[in-house]
């Protein structure tokens, strides 16, 4: 029975405890979809995901440049994709998406569902909106 985890946040310096739960339900875990509306927090809780991995680096939205990389304190890359931009597949084959999705490396996706067939089997999806004021975040 898959369990799942569900978190209201009402403030946004409440993302690093949940960033934390996360990372301690699927510790293997390297490839994240996050799927909710535009303005919902995503690259929020990405920048919160990227501090429990110890990255000091600055996390911002790749929406222009579709994928930002980051490095954690061992060196391990972490690769940040915004595919809302994203018109038509083959812009991702031209990225070369498979080299970071196989790669080891941690891949925090927004927008995927411009290319759900494209996401590995292995990949945990995180659901986020906002009702009444409050970020809910599922995964």
């Amino acid at each position: 029975m898959v369990t799942q985890e569900v978190f209201k946040i009402k403030d946004p310096q409440n993302l690093d405890e949940v960033a934390l739960a996360l990372l301690s339900v699927y510790p293997q875990g390297r490839i994240f979809a996050f799927f909710g509306p535009m303005g919902v927090g995503k690259t929020t809780f990405i920048k919160a995901i990227c501090r429990q991995l110890g990255s000091t680096d600055n996390v911002s939205s790749p929406t222009f440049s579709i994928i930002n990389q980051y490095l954690t304190p061992s060196g391990d890359n972490i690769f940040h994709f915004d595919f809302y931009r994203i018109k038509e597949l083959v812009e991702v084959y031209n990225l070369g998406y498979e080299d970071y999705f196989f790669s080891g490396g941690y891949c925090f996706i927004e927008w995927p569902e411009k290319i759900e067939g494209l996401l590995p089997d292995d990949s945990h999806k995180v659901y986020m909106k906002e009702v009444d004021g409050e970020r809910i975040i599922r995964f």
